[in-house]
């Protein structure tokens, strides 16, 4: 809460493993969860580069595990322009987070269609840290987990707990 972070670029590790039947989402209560987080970045004039994890697609990309229909609820929820990435890392990320204004939002897909998340490889940490300028750690739920996105990239940027996190463990 007290951190300047007007135009920088935060990487929010969020909980949106949310149940989706026939491309829907039935019940969107961790994406609500994380709200109160998200609205106080966009307050702070943070570019927010959104990570999630949803269900167990085992490192390979699969449609059904996909985060779309995620940030298609999400955008409903938030007052911000949000984009979503196909891809987790790469140019399309890059350069969809350089290109985020202050209070904007970028959801990227789903982390664990890398095999290298759940390994919590160094280089794969790196790709991820590279988005960012500041590291958001929301998602108490893969807490527990030393994953690339939850552990790896905590010790590569400056790195705090989001509101829904504080909450959790106080």
């Amino acid at each position: 809460e007290n951190v300047d972070l007007s135009g920088k670029r935060v990487f929010l590790r969020v909980d949106f493993n949310v149940p989706i039947e026939n491309g829907k989402v039935t019940d969107k209560t961790r994406i609500e969860k994380t709200l109160p987080t998200i609205e106080l970045l966009i307050k702070k004039g943070a570019r927010i580069i959104i990570a999630s994890h949803l269900g167990r697609p085992k490192g390979q990309t699969n449609p059904e595990f996909s985060l779309a229909p995620v940030v298609e609820v999400f955008k409903g929820l938030v007052k911000s322009n949000v984009y979503f990435s196909k891809t987790v890392i790469g140019d399309e990320p890059i350069k969809l987070s350089k290109e985020l204004r202050d209070g904007e939002i970028l959801v990227i897909e789903n982390v664990r269609f890398h095999k290298e998340e759940e390994a919590n490889e160094p280089g794969f940490s790196k790709k991820l840290a590279a988005l960012a300028d500041v590291y958001v750690n929301d998602a108490f739920g893969a807490a527990h987990r030393a994953h690339a996105s939850t552990e790896g990239i905590a010790h590569l940027l400056p790195a705090y707990a989001g509101l829904l996190m504080h909450k959790e463990i106080v």
